[in-house]
């Protein structure tokens, strides 16, 4: 935001657009339950698409180890959804050879067979996955990347135009920001403090869920060798970067979790 101009942000501070990048989601008329809404048909056209293509996973070993995983998540992310809408949860796996896994708004979500396999995770490291990752849905983490770039395509495209005294929006942003959220932040890098976040959400989630907490540090000590032996990112490591700063600030947060853990492993 702080390459807005000063006349476009003086218009948007009047119409109070920059009180977040979720914000400028809120404005354009994507607020969460319209933004879920539109999540959800977009998720069951994926659906359709994965199952003619004959690479929607039901039956796999895999696939039933995914889905126990989520499964048993589920009700902590219902309990932690501070949105104001309810989420309707989904999970496909994808039998892919490709190391990925992804949430849209509203609680779709997907993982990647050739991340489970690849890796060889384990049933707690996958909780650790589908716990970040559910954390970006929580958090609305995706609407807030579309907005980011929203303001961005903003910034540069219009530059100092004055945003139009009704909607503040010119027609072009607006069609941008359709081009964006058609993306529903799948592919788009969060930020740090949003990578941060999901971690330490998705250690909770998977805490509660009687899935020990550990395993987010060795997922992605796993992730980082699988970078370090040479091998192209692709998927969730391009997008989701593993270095040793983030690993250790994962070990710091372990004290906190793993009491929760020890509370409600016994429930597994």
């Amino acid at each position: 935001m702080r390459r807005f101009s000063r006349s476009l942000a003086a218009a948007a501070v009047s119409l109070g657009l920059l009180s977040g990048c979720a914000g400028m989601a809120d404005a354009l008329g994507y607020n969460t339950q319209a933004l879920n809404a539109h999540s959800a048909q977009s998720y069951q056209q994926l659906r359709v698409q994965a199952q003619r293509s004959e690479v929607l996973d039901t039956r796999s070993a895999t696939a039933r180890r995914v889905q126990r995983v989520f499964q048993r998540m589920k009700p902590h992310a219902e309990a932690a959804n501070r949105t104001g809408v309810p989420f309707q949860w989904e999970m496909m796996v994808i039998r892919s050879k490709e190391m990925n896994a992804w949430a849209m708004p509203g609680g779709k979500m997907a993982v990647y067979t050739g991340l489970v396999e690849t890796l060889n995770l384990t049933d707690d490291e996958i909780a650790a996955v589908v716990g970040h990752e559910m954390t970006h849905a929580l958090l609305e983490h995706s609407k807030q990347a579309v907005g980011q770039k929203v303001l961005t395509g903003l910034a540069l495209d219009i530059g100092g135009r004055v945003v139009a005294s009704q909607t503040g929006i010119s027609s072009e942003a607006i069609g941008l920001s359709q081009g964006l959220l058609a993306e529903y932040g799948i592919g788009l890098p969060y930020s740090r403090h949003h990578e941060r976040e999901a971690d330490s959400g998705g250690m909770l989630l998977m805490a509660q869920a009687g899935y020990d907490p550990r395993a987010a540090v060795t997922v992605w000590e796993k992730m980082a060798a699988y970078q370090g032996s040479g091998n192209a990112l692709s998927g969730m490591l391009s997008t989701h970067p593993s270095n040793q700063s983030r690993i250790e600030e994962l070990r710091r947060q372990l004290p906190s979790v793993l009491p929760v853990y020890e509370q409600n492993r016994r429930r597994r």
